[in-house]
């Protein structure tokens, strides 16, 4: 057989432990990180496969795509030199807590320094977790500083329009008993399903009981954090927070049938305002694309909005979804708050969302909200309205939430009065 060929170690990866090689144990929620043990779930290393599923998420896929037209070899191990964290992180209390933490490895950018002896012995361990600093261009908030809105600070805001951020990208890794009980749900039923849901993909869901670990083939979340990060965790220093859940249509080009680009552009200015006045920012981005039913899912519904009898209307918002769906939604902000664990957090001053669902699943895993901030009405656009009204109805969204003057007078300053 040869040396690149992968049947043998699937296999191996589909059965138990063979040959007198015992996987390395994970001992979820463990403080000290050599206790805890590396998660090692790359197809190069099989026998020492701790966890189920792949490195990268979906784009595993694409990886498996390159191997089988030979760019790619399939035993490749990546190089970290150089790739360590541009800013330290951690660790937090909430890292020892196994309650807390469900749906990600906390110390997946730390892999090379505390898992460096597994390494030098041959093991296969990935980041699962990228720390990097960035400039954020959004146009935006050249807007609001020719307005005087927004005045550019030199450190945060730049007189460019630019904005310096610590940017984490964060691939899941799920624990599933953490997940199962923070879902109220038994483990078996959990792993039933997941394997049956992805048309069997991964068969050691039902035949390996003694793997608790799980990589997903999802996206996964990107953090952008303004300010000085020891402000997060600062009880004497207040943090605003926006969780966004992707909504490519909006984010990126526009569309105007919701509000998610004016509601994060708004999540940014409020968090950009606390880091100038000595707090910090913090922008959750969430790939949950159509409250996570998909893309295609979501163009189908707009359609079937569309056309129905009477038009658009924001009584049968949710039945036209479940037509196509079967469901309204499947975000499960349960697993949510875990990045916001990860950073430390305990408290949000100014959370700008009027999500129910976001704030039941933060306050439940004892995350403190003082204030609560809605989208100022000037940025609803007339097609986004049937949704805004639609949640409203559904009890998506609070009536609470109220913008301040200040949140006001930055509207007037981009002069969006009749937006």
């Amino acid at each position: 057989m040869p040396e690149n060929d992968t049947r043998k170690r699937h296999i191996v990866l589909n059965s138990h432990p063979s040959g007198g090689h015992t996987p390395d144990r994970i001992v979820w929620g463990a403080a000290d990180p050599k206790t805890r043990g590396p998660v090692i779930c790359s197809v190069s290393d099989a026998r020492r496969r701790n966890s189920i599923g792949a490195h990268s998420g979906s784009y595993a896929l694409y990886r498996a795509l390159a191997v089988a037209a030979g760019s790619l070899s399939a035993l490749h191990r990546p190089d970290l030199t150089d790739t360590a964290p541009a800013i330290g992180l951690g660790p937090h209390p909430q890292w020892s807590k196994p309650e807390r933490i469900v749906s990600l490895d906390p110390w997946g950018h730390r892999v090379g320094e505390v898992f460096a002896d597994a390494i030098e012995q041959g093991a296969d361990v990935r980041p699962t977790i990228a720390v990097t600093r960035a400039r954020l261009t959004v146009p935006e908030l050249a807007q609001e500083i020719t307005s005087g809105r927004l005045v550019p600070d030199g450190e945060i805001l730049l007189a460019s329009g630019e904005v310096n951020v610590t940017k984490v990208a964060i691939e899941p890794v799920w624990h599933l008993p953490g997940i199962a009980a923070r879902c109220g749900i038994e483990e078996s039923a959990l792993r039933r399903h997941l394997f049956e849901q992805t048309g069997g993909m991964f068969s050691e869901l039902v035949t390996r009981p003694d793997l608790h670990v799980f990589l997903p083939p999802i996206g996964g979340v990107t953090l952008y954090i303004f300010g000085d990060l020891d402000a997060i965790t600062d009880p004497n220093r207040k943090l605003a927070c926006r969780v966004h859940d992707e909504c490519n249509g909006s984010d990126v080009f526009g569309s105007d049938i919701c509000t998610c680009r004016p509601y994060l552009i708004h999540g940014i200015d409020i968090c950009i305002r606390t880091a100038q006045t000595g707090g910090a920012g913090l922008i959750v981005y969430n790939r949950k694309e159509g409250r996570a039913l998909g893309e295609v899912t979501k163009f189908l519904v707009y359609n079937a909005r569309k056309r129905q009898a009477g038009g658009d209307r924001a009584e049968a918002y949710f039945e036209r979804t479940e037509c196509v769906a079967g469901v309204q939604d499947v975000r499960f902000q349960e697993l949510m708050p875990d990045p916001l664990h990860w950073l430390g957090i305990r408290r949000i001053d100014r959370f700008v969302s009027m999500s129910n669902m976001k704030y039941d699943a933060l306050t439940r895993q004892g995350i403190e909200i003082v204030e609560r901030v809605a989208i100022p009405d000037a940025l609803v656009t007339a097609e986004a309205r049937v949704e805004l009204e639609a949640k409203k109805a559904a009890g998506y969204f609070t009536e609470d939430a109220v913008p301040t003057e200040e949140d006001l007078a930055g509207i007037r300053g981009r002069g969006l009065e009749d937006y």
